[in-house]
């Protein structure tokens, strides 16, 4: 748990009265109800410690990815992983995105790496172009991270540029550690294919986002260095992902349907969510993801929370700053919410 620290992340709706949670990228269709009635059955044998090497549900991903189960290690949420990744390695330099997810530089720092950036162009709508090419040729870290689609701009990574991403790290010896937990809501192409070729490749998935279960705390990576895998399980406790865990994640792969209505609504929701925030005046970037990063005015999201709505104020990001939020993609009658309310705020600042 966070003590004394503030916490840098959205979905924190426990101190105020919000009711209406913007800041936290989960599917917004909520649990899928296969999952559910794995939780229910599997309380009767909550007196029992969990598998530690998490069999069946290792079985259940490695099917799903179309790996071999040895190139799969589970963990209590996408966040553990980022940090047993970084012990387990231990890098003297790093480079990251900027802006991208904040707990990839304090896992790092935690380790003694010394963090660099590559600053994405607001002029580019934040898109990771040729020029991170560049910088790693420049640079020479011992890792890079990339967040595909990146959070919190939401933008995908061309696939042309991913390939010559990998080519690159390989070619210097620099690993590279792939984070595609949005990717599900996308037609993004993951890494995923890559990993028996390129030991150098890391590839982290969630099921927080995509199968909405963020308070559940699972995730996995897959990577063909053994060695890795092992040293990054020797940085947590045996039993670090629950029973409970353990069969919803399991559940949760046969849920397809589900999959496929989520990402039809996101593409549609998305578009007309950026058409109506555009048309109130606010500055909309392109996304690709179930998510959008906007400009307006600074107090926006302060406001917003007197309406019970929850928005994520991005300005903590390196590389954004005040009147920089972002906007999960939610369910139609949400959305127009969401827009009622900003339209009122925007009006009495009029």
């Amino acid at each position: 748990m966070l003590y004394n620290t503030k916490n840098p992340h959205g979905g924190d709706v426990y101190a105020g009265d919000i009711d209406l949670d913007f800041s936290a990228n989960t599917n917004p269709f909520g649990l899928p109800e296969g999952v559910q009635t794995a939780i229910s059955a599997c309380l009767e044998v909550l007196d029992r410690y969990p598998d530690p090497y998490c069999r069946k549900l290792i079985s259940a991903i490695a099917a799903h990815e179309g790996v071999p189960k040895e190139f799969i290690l589970c963990g209590n949420g996408a966040a553990e992983l980022i940090y047993s990744y970084c012990e387990a390695v231990q890098p003297k330099t790093a480079l990251e995105l900027a802006p991208t997810f904040s707990e990839y530089s304090l896992a790092l720092e935690r380790a003694g790496c010394e963090v660099r950036r590559h600053l994405l162009r607001e002029d580019e709508g934040f898109a990771v172009t040729d020029r991170l090419l560049s910088d790693i040729e420049k640079l020479r870290p011992d890792a890079v991270f990339l967040c595909d689609p990146n959070n919190p701009t939401g933008r995908l990574t061309d696939p042309l540029l991913k390939a010559e991403l990998l080519e690159t790290c390989a070619r210097l010896g620099i690993r590279l550690f792939a984070d595609e937990c949005f990717l599900g809501f996308t037609g993004g192409k993951s890494y995923v294919g890559k990993a028996s070729s390129y030991p150098n490749l890391t590839v982290l998935k969630a099921f927080t986002k995509i199968y909405g279960m963020a308070g559940i705390r699972l995730g996995y990576v897959i990577s063909s260095d053994a060695e890795l895998l092992k040293k990054m399980s020797r940085t947590v406790q045996p039993w670090n992902v629950s029973t409970i865990a353990q069969e919803a994640g399991t559940a949760a792969l046969r849920e397809t349907g589900y999959i496929e209505k989520t990402k039809r609504l996101i593409e549609k929701e998305r578009q007309r969510l950026a058409v109506e925030l555009s048309a109130l005046g606010l500055t909309v970037f392109p996304s690709d993801a179930n998510f959008l990063l906007f400009k307006g005015d600074p107090s926006l999201s302060g406001e917003l929370r007197k309406h019970g709505i929850a928005l994520r104020d991005c300005s903590n990001y390196v590389g954004l700053g005040p009147g920089f939020f972002r906007t999960a993609v939610k369910l139609p009658e949400q959305n127009d919410r969401l827009i009622e309310a900003i339209r009122g705020v925007l009006w009495q600042k009029t």
